[in-house]
């Protein structure tokens, strides 16, 4: 299966990461990106923060606590934290 992926480079927080993911995930995983990008730059201007993993860090709080509100089941959070698991096993690997 890992034959179907394709190498990505991705951008977050200033920090460039190649990374394999599905063709049919791609737009998802680049529009993700931005968003997670959008959101430092908006938390960097509204807050202190010591460096850039604290905006980082603030994301993904924010970001948790968006499927939260909206309504996301367990399974969806479940799903949700696999899935971001999985994006930072790629980053890991891409270090």
């Amino acid at each position: 299966m890992s034959e179907d992926l394709i190498p990505i480079n991705i951008l977050i927080a200033d920090r460039t990461y190649r990374i394999k993911t599905n063709p049919a995930d791609e737009e998802v995983v680049r529009k993700t990106v931005k968003l997670i990008n959008d959101k430092i730059m908006e938390f960097k201007t509204n807050f202190a923060g010591k460096d850039m993993q604290d905006y980082v860090s603030m994301v993904i709080i924010w970001y948790a606590t968006q499927n939260i509100n909206n309504g996301g089941s367990s399974a969806q959070i479940e799903e949700l934290t696999q899935s971001l698991l999985k994006l930072e096993a790629q980053i890991e690997k891409a270090l």
